[in-house]
Order: C-alpha cells, then structure tokens, then sequence
C-alpha cells in the first residue's frame, strides 16, 4: 500500500473509498490497483456489473460470455457487465436479459438517458472445440445486438464472435475501451467458465466501428 500511495496519493485513497462503499446485489467488488496502466481497477466476474463515472479501469475476461458497455456522452458515465447466457430462471446478472437491466437502471440513477447512451460490445468466442452445438457464444451475440437494437442503443464498436478470449478493459468516464485477444493457451479458467455455461444452456459477425488493442 506504501507503494502504492507513493506511485499515486489519489490512488490509495480512491481505492479505499470505492472498497468502503456498500455495494449492491450483483456489483463488482474486487478493486485493485493496476501497475500496468498505473490507474485504479475493478473486475467484473460473470453476472457482475460496474458503473462509474471516472477514469478507473473496469476489467474482464472473456469466452463465450459478453460484455456489454455502455456510455452517455451527456451525463459522462459508462458501465460494464459480464453475462454468460442469453436468458434463465430467476433474476441473476448471469443472464442477458437481467444483466442488461441492471447496467441500464445503474446508469440511469447516475443521469444516464437511454436516449443518449451508446455501445460497445465484447466476446461470445467459441473458445472450447467440440461445443458448436450449443452456439453459446453465437447466442449471446444475437441477444445482446437484438436487445441493443430493440432498446435503439447504437452499437458503436464491437470485438465479437470468433474462437479467441478476450480481456477487456473500459474506462467509464470517457468510453474509451481497450480489448486484447488472448492466445488459446492458459485459459483453463475461461474453459471451465464456459462449459459450465454449455451446461446451463437450453439450445435454441465480427466486426465494426474501432477498438484499441493492447
């Protein structure tokens, strides 16, 4: 922490501020500095969301899951969620259509306008081989463009679809999102992740806009 505070003395003390408040059902929670781009950060786990309206970094990563982010040029505050299906049973931020409610009430009780606010969407990879049956990844994608579509959301930047995970990193206060494709390699996290999500589900393009890889 000494470290820290000597890198950056706003750091610490954002940081500590952000891990007192009390946070609600489904709000990320694991705050961290980040010493690769020196700024505060937050992970979003699957069925997790987090909305602010600085500069921190809101972190996460992806297979077949989607993250969603969202911005409001007016207001200046962005969020992030992470979901792993489309839609289920009961009110989980697992699933799209909870998770998508859940970012935009939060950003709207920051001054957001669903009017005003723009997109930009990450993952739905088919990331574990052998599992096309199920089109997890192609199925979240479907949902999270339709929904945007249907709530007249512009999609303005999208890294989707496609076999790799992804890491995402968004920064809230000025829309600004950074994606980095991983190497198939060492993500046995993610595979489990998302066969878990296979297991959950019941059967039922890339491109656009820029975003800056890193």
């Amino acid at each position: 922490m000494a470290l820290i505070s000597s890198l950056n003395p706003a750091a610490g003390s954002r940081l500590e501020k952000l891990k007192a408040q009390a946070r609600k059902p489904g709000e990320a929670s694991f705050f961290f500095y980040d010493a690769h781009f020196k700024n505060d950060a937050v992970k979003i786990l699957p069925g997790e969301y987090f909305v602010h309206n600085e500069d921190m970094l809101i972190m996460t990563t992806l297979g077949s899951c989607i993250a969603a982010c969202l911005y409001d040029r007016n207001a200046k505050v962005g969020g992030m969620n992470h979901f792993m299906l489309p839609d289920g049973a009961g009110d989980s931020g697992r699933y799209g259509s909870y998770a998508m409610e859940l970012l935009i009430n939060e950003m709207m009780k920051r001054g957001a306008s669903r009017m005003t606010m723009e997109a930009k969407v990450f993952g739905g990879g088919q990331v574990v081989s052998g599992m096309t049956t199920m089109n997890v990844g192609e199925r979240n994608t479907n949902f999270v463009m339709d929904y945007l579509k249907t709530e007249r959301i512009p999609v303005v930047s999208k890294d989707v679809l496609d076999v790799y995970p992804r890491k995402v990193c968004y920064l809230p206060g000025s829309g600004k999102a950074m994606v980095k494709r991983l190497a198939p390699t060492n993500t046995d996290a993610l595979l489990a992740q998302d066969r878990a999500a296979v297991q959950k589900a019941v059967p039922a393009s890339t491109g656009g806009g820029s975003v800056d890889l890193f």
